[in-house]
C-alpha cells in the first residue's frame, strides 16, 4: 500500500523529496548519511533512516540488493512527480537551443525532426516524435467483385503507389454500380487528398450534383473512409539519440539499456503508446511498469500532443529515458517543444 502527499508528515514529505532528488542525480541508492549531509533538515542520520525505513514500508522507497541506501519505487516516483516536484518555464539556453533548430525555416518535416534532435541531445535521452502519415493524393479508385457482398477496392495514389483493400459491398452493388463509382472517384475526385475526397463527395450529395445511386455513393464513402481510417493507424514514428542511452551511469545495467533499446526498435508498439498521447489534450507522462513495452526495461516516456493549422491534435513530440531522468527539467522542456511546434504550424 503506497503512501500520499495528505498522508505523510513535513519530515517524511522533506526526507522522500531529497531522496528521489539525490537518486535523480546520481543515479545510485541514497543513504541518510548523504541526506544528513547535503540537507538543512536538522536530523541526525538515525532519524533520516528511520523516516526512510517507514517510506520504504508505505513503498515510495526500496532497498536493492544488500545497500545501505534507498531508490524510489515507481509508484515513489509517480507521487513525486504528480505531487512534489516544482516544474518551472524551461531554461533560456534550453528554450532558445529548441528555438533555433525548429525555426531554420525549410519544410515542416525538417523542423519536426529537428525538434526531436534538440530533446534528445537537451536531455540525454532518446527523442521521439510521432506525425501522421502523409495523405497521398488519390488518383483513382476501382471496385473488382469478388462475391455478391465483397469487392476488392483499388486505390492508386498520385505518387503511382497502389493497395489494395476487400471491402463489404452495401446492399444493392452490381457489377454495374462498382464500375460507375470507380469512373466516378476518377473524374470527380482525383487529384485530392483522401480527406478532401471524402468532404467534396460529401458536399455533392448533399447539393445533388452527385449523378450517383444511393448505394454508389455508399460504396465510394465506404472506400474512402477506409484508406482514411488506416493511414490514420498508420503514423510515422522518428526516433534520435538512441546512443545517449548508453552512457557510464549505464554501465552498471547494461541488460535494461540493451532491453530498451530493443524496445526502440518496435515502432510499431511505440506509435501505438504515443497514440495514447495524442488521444489527450495535454501531457503523458509513463514511468516505467505503468505501460507493458515498457516494464523490462524500467524506462520512462514524457510526450505531448501538438496541434496543426486548424488546432487539431496532429502528433506527439516527447522522450524516452530512464525512470531516473530529471523530470522537473525535462518536462516543460517537452511541453515547451509541443507549443513550439504547434505555433510553427498554425
Amino acid at each position: 500500500m503506497t503512501g500520499s502527499i495528505g498522508e505523510m508528515s513535513d519530515r517524511a514529505r522533506d526526507v522522500f523529496r531529497l531522496v528521489v532528488e539525490a537518486y535523480i542525480e546520481s543515479g545510485v541508492p541514497v543513504g541518510s548519511r548523504t541526506i544528513s549531509r547535503t540537507s538543512t533538515l536538522n536530523l541526525s542520520p538515525a532519524s533520516i533512516r528511520n523516516v526512510m525505513q517507514d517510506l520504504e514500508e508505505t513503498g515510495l522507497l526500496a532497498a536493492p540488493h544488500t545497500s545501505a541506501g534507498r531508490v524510489p519505487t515507481e509508484s515513489g516516483l509517480r507521487l513525486f512527480v504528480d505531487g512534489i516536484m516544482q516544474v518551472a518555464e524551461p531554461r533560456a539556453e534550453d528554450r532558445a537551443a529548441i528555438e533555433a533548430l525548429i525555426d531554420r525555416g525549410g519544410p515542416i518535416e525538417e523542423a519536426i525532426s529537428a525538434a526531436t534532435a534538440a530533446l534528445s541531445g537537451l536531455s540525454a535521452c532518446a527523442g521521439i516524435v510521432l506525425v501522421p502519415k502523409e495523405e497521398p493524393q488519390l488518383r483513382q479508385l476501382a471496385f473488382v467483385p469478388l462475391s455478391p457482398r465483397q469487392a476488392v477496392a483499388v486505390v492508386v495514389g498520385g505518387d503511382g503507389s497502389v493497395e489494395n483493400r476487400v471491402i463489404d459491398l452495401p446492399p444493392g452493388v452490381s457489377v454495374s454500380t462498382l464500375a460507375e463509382a470507380g469512373n466516378y472517384v476518377s473524374a470527380r475526385l482525383s487529384g485530392l487528398t483522401l480527406r478532401d475526397a471524402e468532404a467534396r463527395l460529401a458536399e455533392e450529395i448533399r447539393a445533388g450534383q452527385a449523378a450517383l445511386d444511393k448505394a454508389a455513393q455508399e460504396l465510394i464513402a465506404r472506400g474512402l473512409a477506409l484508406w482514411s481510417e488506416d493511414g490514420a493507424r498508420r503514423p510515422v514514428l522518428i526516433v534520435r539519440g538512441q546512443a545517449n542511452l548508453i552512457d557510464e551511469s549505464a554501465a552498471a545495467d547494461l541488460d535494461r539499456v540493451r532491453q530498451l533499446l530493443d524496445e526502440l526498435e518496435g515502432k510499431a508498439e511505440i506509435a501505438r503508446l504515443l497514440d495514447r498521447a495524442r488521444d489527450g489534450a495535454a501531457m503523458k507522462i509513463f514511468i516505467g511498469s505503468e505501460n507493458e513495452l515498457f516494464a523490462l526495461s524500467g524506462s520512462s516516456v514524457i510526450a505531448a500532443p501538438y496541434r496543426g493549422a486548424d488546432g487539431r491534435l496532429v502528433g506527439v513530440v516527447g522522450v524516452i529515458g530512464p525512470t531516473r531522468l530529471n523530470y522537473a527539467r525535462v518536462v516543460p522542456m517537452v511541453d515547451f517543444t509541443a507549443k513550439a511546434l504547434s505555433r510553427l504550424m498554425a
